[in-house]
């Protein structure tokens, strides 16, 4: 009997309700049965083989598994595939032994089943021993051949694609879209379910972390997502975890029995039966898992526990938060920064940078690398790749660029051709999720259109796209018209080609607004209303443009000074991303006022005349003359000048506001002559970091160039390190100390290192980027007395969250106090919201000196010390509530004396509506600061001599409040809107009775509302003033 939708769709509502249980290991279970060299046909060690010479071996491990109660049994199809099948010169039979193994397994499934109980077959499908981002076989062959197999699982009853033990993310999404082929050209909709295999070091076997992997398949419209092999239940915690809690799509895991051990005997896995039971017992009640079963080692008396265990048990409700993003084989990055906008190369474009195109003619393969290398330097977060070039063959010089990049960069690529056959070329490159740039309705969108040609792609490899706002009648120019072909896109995009819209990046074009020529005045203005009102009708939808075309025709420096101002007023208003040459943008801090509003009236066109109506201001002519023979390089070398000229201390703090390297060592050393090494960091360095941290809260420096003043600060403070006085005790205590997963900020962390090294203590400073199972496992091996964790960004709050959390499931939250530190947390959220849930001790460490001193209470109290305690944890303030005096009744009646005899206003609709894309200067001036301060932010005056309610408003409330009116809108991180309606619905005493309008319950009670009434005078209330039932 083969598949049926009948069995599909049964296999689907199950995944949907409850967990099922799957087999064990295959390939354990069939060395047992010890098949002979002929049983091979003398193809030793081929698996598969025995689907044709030993049916009933292979179906009697089946019954097996069945007889202990799983749901769903693997075939025995692992290695029916053109790399392993290949290494015995018999990659023409993978249809037929796929075919044969899902037979026999299709038969003995069917001879289980009951209407009751459906029993189900997932067919294997195995890695090879090929890894495609290596170059070791071509995507396509090993694509085609996966569709081979997957045909052959199809046609011998598959109830769904299993593919498993996947290494390389290529070759995943090799195997993900031959299976999808084959699903599509047999017109049978087959679940298809895709497991990784993450190593012991935390990733896949090419440095995949797991995010990556979820960002690069759910595109691929995959069913589920999961672990297999390589590890035991233990070591997939984590990444079971991070899936949980991200994962759109269903959850699947089949570990190891354990890790294998050496014995004399031979090598076997030690995982019992009933430990695996555990695992999934808690994976399943914690982790929200669909599937569940085994690999390797497993046996059917494990599956026994599993089943008795597990089985039939309700799903646990998961509320996963998927971020879009776009990735590389090695990591994901969300198009919406917390701090930031996404910046994307512009240097590795043949049209954009002459570097680039002369190493690209020159086939100089390892200078085009250091380029892209050096963007990531310069702060970027994904890389343009652009190779099209008169004469060149692009889909060669594609594939030897991006098969480059992609294992040399730990950057997504952003594929921008204008050819169909080159964006394949570099898609067919890429493990990761790439964007594709781009499309548009330049020549139509039919089926010979460039976007005809270029979306199956996009489509068949989950790419994420640009979208030009260019129609059949142009270059959209105005913002009408702009948002009018956005809106085409985008509907288009979502409805006919299954993209989301937060996968849509759609580029509003920007055009150069210094010609001189009339019609191009407006076009910087345009650009951005149409930036903002594309993000009130779609918050979601991302934006983007490609920059420097603003400032085209100008000299490098009035370009440079324009583009950062047109950047700055772009994210403004909603910008998401940028292609940009990312060190060539200045922060608002950094430019002259007059020449930043002049940029500023050049972007708005804000001309002045006379009363003659003739140009008497024109910002353009002023723009023109304000860097007349003004170039880079001596900006640069005035900005040196100016540095030069101010007092030794001052200078070296202006060196950290600016970033500016140059001199520094020079300037550190005369500044040590005066001062002890310990006293520059503290008092002048660390000055010059809050006074960054002041101009990024109030929105004049972006987050790249804070980025810079903190490597400035990093150099500075490794230059003075040797001149420290380090504490003379030995063995103080031991930190292991980390930057979190995800956040690749370290120059605080790298601080306190520093400091508490410099005070007699041992640092164990792992890196970045650090899961808490590489932070525990150095913890251990360290014997640490405690763990700091360091982040930036806000979404390392909640991976410091989970940590903890992780610690107190281990049970060893009471053996690691833990000191958290990192700019987006707060010592409430620290000391208030993590400390309620961590079992153990955990404080919040503002700077590293305050890092020290709670290091030194934690080793004073290990030591016992008399009176030695931790700073208490400091509670978030809140508003007492004073309840109000009661009073007696009095007797009032029923209804005031409001007037009945008015006419009833007929609404201009029933139900509600929503007004989106409220400016939130709209309702900003009805804050009520002071309420904000004392009641939200406890800003409360000190008795004695402490600082007034004024002088904290002042130096406290103001700059935080402008930080959040500055960030609020830029990282658009609220949406603000108004719902408004008219319902019917009549009075009845203090009662106002809502009633539904429409529908099997029209005219009956809705929703009732209770206001109070006046205690004197004419006694109002607000029912007063609607009719009651009975005036009709």
């Amino acid at each position: 009997m083969y598949t049926s939708a009948i069995m599909v769709e049964s296999l689907r509502e199950a995944l949907a309700t409850r967990v099922v249980v799957a087999d064990g290991a295959m390939g354990t279970m069939l060395q047992a049965a010890d098949p002979s060299l002929d049983d091979f046909q003398g193809y030793e060690g081929c698996n598969e083989i025995l689907n044709v010479t030993r049916p009933e071996v292979v179906a009697g491990i089946h019954d097996a598994y069945f007889e202990v109660g799983v749901d769903a049994v693997e075939t025995n199809t692992f290695g029916a595939n053109y790399a392993n099948l290949g290494e015995y010169d018999i990659s023409d039979r993978i249809y037929e032994l796929a075919r044969a193994g899902t037979e026999i397994a299709r038969q003995v499934a069917d001879g289980w089943s009951t209407p009751d109980r459906p029993r189900w077959v997932l067919g294997s499908v195995g890695p090879g021993t090929k890894l495609p981002s290596l170059g070791h076989a071509p995507f396509a062959l090993l694509r085609d051949n996966y569709q081979i197999q997957t045909a052959g699982l199809i046609d011998g009853g598959a109830d769904a694609i299993l593919i498993e033990t996947a290494q390389d993310l290529l070759q995943a999404k090799a195997a993900v879209i031959g299976a999808k082929r084959a699903i599509a050209a047999s017109g049978k909709d087959i679940v298809v379910i895709a497991q990784m295999t993450v190593e012991t070091t935390g990733t896949m076997l090419l440095g995949t972390e797991i995010g990556a992997a979820l960002t690069a398949l759910e595109p691929l419209k995959i069913d589920m997502i999961g672990l297999n092999c390589a590890t035991g239940p233990t070591e997939m915690s984590e990444h079971l975890r991070t899936l949980s809690k991200t994962s759109p799509i269903w959850l699947s895991c089949m570990p190891n029995a354990g890790l294998p051990v050496l014995a004399a005997g031979g090598a076997y896995y030690p995982l019992t039966p009933s430990e695996l039971a555990d695992a999934h017992d808690t994976f399943t009640a914690e982790f929200g898992l669909n599937l569940v079963g085994g690999c390797c080692g497993t046996t059917p008396e494990h599956l026994r526990h599993v089943v008795d265990r597990v089985r039939g048990r309700e799903l646990k409700p998961r509320n996963p938060h998927f971020e879009a993003s776009a990735s590389s084989l090695y990591q994901a990055v969300p198009f919406r920064q917390d701090t930031t906008y996404l910046t994307i190369g512009e240097r590795t474009n043949a049209n954009g940078s002459r570097a680039f195109r002369d190493a690209m003619l020159e086939e100089n393969w390892d200078n085009c690398v250091d380029i892209a290398r050096a963007q990531i330097r310069d702060g970027a977060h994904v890389l343009d790749v652009c190779i099209d070039y008169v004469g060149r063959d692009g889909v060669a010089d594609m594939k030897n660029l991006v098969s480059r990049f992609a294992t040399a960069s730990t950057l997504p690529l952003m594929l921008d051709s204008t050819e169909a056959s080159v964006v394949q070329a570099g898609l067919e490159m890429l493990g990761g999720r790439a964007i594709v740039n781009s499309v548009n309705y330049e020549d139509g969108d039919g089926p010979d259109s460039r976007f005809g040609k270029i979306m199956p792609l996009v489509q068949e490899h989950g790419a994420s796209v640009v979208a030009l706002t260019i129609d059949e009648e142009g270059q959209a120019r105005t913002a009408e018209w702009k948002v009018r072909v956005a809106d085409r896109l985008i509907k288009d995009l979502t409805t006919n080609w299954g993209m989301s819209v937060e996968s849509i990046l759609v580029d509003t074009l920007t055009f150069p607004i210094a010609t001189g020529q009339e019609e191009t005045r407006r076009d910087g203005m345009e650009t951005i209303d149409a930036i903002r009102t594309l993000k009130t009708m779609y918050p979601t939808v991302q934006t983007t443009l490609g920059l420097s075309n603003v400032s085209f025709g100008l000299n490098p420096a009035a370009r440079q000074v324009l583009n950062s101002v047109f950047l700055h007023e772009c994210v403004e208003a909603g910008l998401d991303s940028a292609i940009v040459h990312a060190s060539k943008i200045l922060p608002m801090s950094r430019i002259p006022d007059e020449q930043r509003a002049v940029a500023l009236d050049l972007v708005y066109d804000r001309r002045s005349y006379d009363e003659n109506n003739i140009v008497s201001y024109d910002p353009l002519q002023r723009y023109l003359e304000l860097f007349d023979g003004v170039e880079a390089k001596s900006s640069a070398e005035t900005r040196a000048q100016e540095l030069a000229a101010l007092p030794l201390f001052e200078r070296l703090e202006r060196r950290i506001i600016d970033g500016e390297r140059m001199g520094l060592e020079t300037d550190l050393d005369e500044a040590l002559l005066d001062r002890p090494a310990l006293e520059i960091v503290n008092d002048t360095l660390l000055s010059g970091m809050k006074t960054v941290g002041d101009l990024f809260a109030s929105g004049e420096m972006q987050l790249p160039f804070v980025l810079q003043s903190a490597e400035v600060m990093k150099t500075a403070v490794a230059y003075l390190e040797p001149h420290m006085d380090k504490a003379d005790e030995s063995g103080k205590g031991t930190m292991v100390l980390a930057t979190v997963k995800g956040d690749v900020h370290d120059i605080g962390k790298n601080l306190v290192d520093i400091i508490l090294t410099n005070n007699g203590y041992n640092v164990v400073n792992i890196g970045i980027k650090q899961p808490i199972s590489a932070i525990l496992d150095a913890a251990d091996q360290n014997s640490a007395d405690a763990i700091g964790m360091s982040g930036l960004l806000v979404k390392s709050t909640v991976i410091m969250r989970e940590n903890l959390e992780e610690m107190n499931a281990r049970g060893i939250s009471n053996r690691y106090p833990v000191l958290l530190g990192g700019a987006a947390l707060t010592r409430a959220y620290v000391e208030q919201d993590l400390g309620d849930i961590y079992q153990g001790d955990v404080r919040y460490a503002r700077d590293a000196f305050e890092g020290l001193r709670l290091m030194d209470a934690l080793m004073a109290i290990k030591r016992g010390e008399a009176g030695a305690v931790l700073p208490a944890r400091r509670e978030r303030r809140v508003q007492q509530v004073i309840k109000p005096k009661t009073t007696e009744l009095v007797d009032m009646p029923a209804r005031s004396d409001v007037a009945r005899d008015v006419s009833i206003p007929n609404p201009p609709f029933w139900g509600s509506r929503v007004v989106r894309g409220v400016a939130l200067s709209d309702y900003t001036p009805y804050l009520d600061e002071r309420a904000l301060f004392l009641g939200q932010w406890g800003l409360k005056a000190s008795r004695g001599d402490g600082p007034s309610y004024a002088e904290l408003a002042e130096s406290e409330g103001l700059p935080r409040l402008r930080y959040w009116l500055d960030r609020i809108p830029t990282e658009a991180m609220i949406e603000p809107a108004v719902v408004y309606g008219y319902f019917p619905c009549y009075s009845e005493g203090d009662d106002l009775v809502v009633v539904w309008h429409e529908g099997p319950e029209e005219g009956k009670e809705r929703v009732r509302f209770t206001f109070p009434r006046q205690r004197r005078d004419r006694h109002l209330c607000l029912s007063d003033f609607f009719c009651d039932q009975a005036s009709g």
